[in-house]
């Protein structure tokens, strides 16, 4: 059987393995990327993804293009932000993401956020 594919973005490759590592042993299959060269060429690949946790981070405006094509994908996305802002929030939204996290917030909690946004 299949397991769900969900694609990390993160700049910190650190946080990044963090990340997969826990939603692996919840049962996904995980691609992770930390660069937006990777993104790219995860989106343009053959795999479905369930969906994707973003953590903004480390990334220029051009993360929302990204964003914007994973849209046109039908992949969901939650977005994590370093701070609290209207104008993260008001372009989370407008870019079409499921859901917004602001840091500091635990992996566990991240975890329990992909299970919600799934419906798992």
């Amino acid at each position: 059987m299949n397991k769900p594919v969900i694609l990390i973005v993160n700049a910190d490759r650190n946080e990044m393995e963090m990340l997969a590592k826990e939603l692996q042993e919840e049962g996904f299959d995980i691609v992770g990327v930390v660069t937006s060269d990777e993104l790219d060429h995860a989106l343009r690949g053959k795999k479905k993804y369930v969906l994707s946790v973003i953590d903004i981070s480390g990334f220029d405006e051009s993360i929302w293009q990204n964003c914007e094509r994973m849209n046109e994908l039908k992949i969901p996305f939650i977005i994590i932000a370093p701070q609290r802002s209207p104008t993260v929030q008001r372009d989370s939204m407008k870019h079409g993401a499921c859901g917004l996290l602001v840091k500091p917030i635990a992996i566990k909690e991240i975890v329990e956020y992909v299970h919600t946004a799934l419906g798992d």
